[in-house]
């Protein structure tokens, strides 16, 4: 598969993160022993009724003057141990502001009042119909706003918003949430409960659904409108995107699950609700910006690859689809990272899971290594680049595809060998693209009847056609009369093309061969083929056979056909 690495490296973070939570749960009962022979101190801020409340107003407090992030202070002084998990951050912060602004239609607060004894029964703020306000010693020494506090502080508020005024000095205005002001500023019949939620909740939810997909479609078309206009600068980029216009479609779904999101939170739904409703956008929300990331690094990858072929250089043809891939690889890691996050998943059990399957990790990454490594020799040494013609390991083709693990040979039988490249380390790459001269070395075997000057004047013929060639190398060639065959004269034909691939090589090659046998047909030379001449020889009917020459007079024969023939 395409992308298979990518999801592979995901499937097994997502796996070490299982185990380990596996091992955070096995050690669990551990802690317990050593929590049961060591407790952790108590913070300072926790063990007192007077310690807590102080560190909760002045938490509340430090927010109206500019420091958002003191809510995780105040929340710490709430018992949000029957709160879930998924929901706790956002769930903790609305009840943070309920309990200030239930608070602050009591009393103005007197700390000195308030008990600073690190044991004994709660203590008790206030008393309403609906419950009440009190903090309570843990089991482990904080003291804290109780749970059954915390579960009655949705009613309570609705009880002192309706008959309770504000002690004088005490604004929270500028700083509740939304959905807080909302409740107080409505009439009662949309504050009315019909099923689960209140009116006015119900339809917040329609508003914030139409909203998004409003929002998603208005993304859609501008999305759509950008990429035409983008793709007509960039024609040449159009063709490397399938499906332009709809390759960014999950921006608008991530804008979509970003509304719902917000909108969600500013609903201030009960906890069973917002659960269900939060934990699904969140996961939309995280896996949309993973998908839209994705694709763009698709077109990203699009522009840069067409840059890299206006160029001369190779090395970036291969330098492009190793950044698409770790880009995506970097997308498929922090994807699993972001989605864990976003599910207040702990983020930490993944590398508990790293200490628990670091050997299973290490065996698996030893070939990853290797093959990085492989792939890191390949382009500092440029041994081969995207297009070459290369031979490895009996493995004949033409590079296709060069990655960080492994590289895509396209044979001449159209078949697709995948080779790591952990192999190219120590392995014999014979790059046959990188030739700068295409050799052709052959015999054309001539008649034996064919006199000499007919071989002479076809010899010189073939150099001409050589030197007027256009891709033959006219600075090295050898055309000579080489040999006396069995049933042929043989002339060696050794010349090089200087082409830039296979095809031009075998198109010039039949140019060349086709030339050659026009210039034999005009001088009347004929090529040979494998023939056996028997001679039968009659007894009654001699031959007559004349007088052999003498060794003087056959070297003097010799020393005229050598001068004549000799070069001037």
């Amino acid at each position: 598969m395409k992308y298979r690495q990518a999801f592979s490296i995901a499937a097994l973070l997502l796996l070490m993160l299982c185990m380990g939570s596996l091992g955070a749960e096995e050690s669990a009962p551990a802690q317990e022993k050593t929590t049961e022979q060591a407790p952790p101190p108590v913070p300072a801020t926790l063990q007192s009724p007077r310690a807590t409340m102080g560190s909760f107003l002045h938490a509340m407090n430090d927010i109206k003057r500019g420091k958002p992030e003191r809510i995780a202070d105040a929340m710490q002084t709430l018992d949000l141990s029957e709160v879930n998990a998924l929901v706790k951050k956002e769930r903790g912060s609305d009840l943070a502001w309920m309990l200030l602004e239930i608070m602050d239609r009591k009393k103005i607060v007197n700390l000195k009042r308030i008990p600073d004894r690190k044991e004994g029964k709660p203590w008790v703020f206030a008393r309403y119909q609906n419950g009440e306000i009190r903090i309570s010693r843990q089991d482990d020494g904080r003291w804290l706003f109780d749970r059954q506090t915390i579960a009655a502080l949705p009613a309570i508020m609705e009880e002192v918003a309706k008959h309770k005024s504000k002690v004088k000095g005490a604004d929270n205005k500028e700083w509740l949430p939304l959905h807080i002001r909302l409740r107080q500023q409505l009439p009662d019949w949309l504050k009315g409960e019909v099923f689960v939620l209140q009116n006015w909740q119900w339809l917040g939810l329609l508003l914030i659904v139409a909203l998004g997909v409003l929002l998603d479609r208005l993304a859609q078309i501008m999305v759509r409108f950008a990429m035409q206009r983008w793709l007509r600068r960039y024609r040449q980029v159009a063709r490397r995107i399938d499906d332009a216009d709809r390759r960014l479609r999950p921006l608008g779904l991530m804008l979509m699950a970003a509304v719902w999101w917000i909108g969600i939170l500013l609903l201030g739904l009960p906890e069973s609700v917002l659960l269900v409703l939060l934990v699904a956008v969140k996961l939309l929300a995280s896996i949309a910006a993973v998908w839209t990331a994705w694709r763009l690094v698709d077109v990203v990858s699009a522009l840069l690859a067409e840059k890299a072929a206006a160029t001369d250089n190779r090395v970036d043809d291969v330098l492009v689809p190793m950044v698409r891939r770790t880009l995506k690889i970097f997308i498929a890691v922090g994807g699993v990272i972001f989605v864990a996050d976003n599910l207040n998943i702990d983020v930490t059990g993944l590398l508990a899971g790293l200490g628990l399957g670091g050997l299973a990790f290490a065996l698996a990454a030893k070939d990853l290594v290797q093959n990085f490594f492989g792939s890191i020799t390949v382009l500092m040494d440029r041994t081969f680049t995207v297009g070459d013609w290369i031979i490895v390991d009996g493995i004949e083709g033409s590079v296709e595809e060069m990655g960080f693990r492994s590289t895509r040979i396209r044979t001449f039988y159209h078949s697709l060998v995948t080779v790591p490249n952990s192999r190219f380390i120590t392995a014999d790459v014979d790059n046959m693209g990188a030739r700068r001269y295409r050799r052709y070395k052959q015999k054309f075997g001539v008649t034996y009847d064919t006199p000499p000057e007919k071989i002479e004047a076809f010899c010189e013929g073939l150099r001409e056609i050589v030197r007027q060639h256009p891709y033959m190398r006219k600075d090295y060639f050898q055309i000579w009369f080489n040999d006396l065959g069995d049933s042929a004269l043989e002339i060696l034909i050794y010349v090089f093309w200087q082409t830039p691939d296979w095809t031009t090589e075998l198109r010039e090659r039949h140019r060349f061969l086709l030339d050659a046998m026009r210039l034999a047909d005009a001088l009347g030379v004929e090529f040979a083929f494998p023939t056996q001449t028997i001679h039968l020889q009659q007894e009654d009917n001699p031959v007559e056979q004349g007088t052999s020459p003498t060794l003087e007079e056959a070297r003097e024969i010799a020393r005229r056909i050598a001068k004549a023939g000799s070069p001037a």
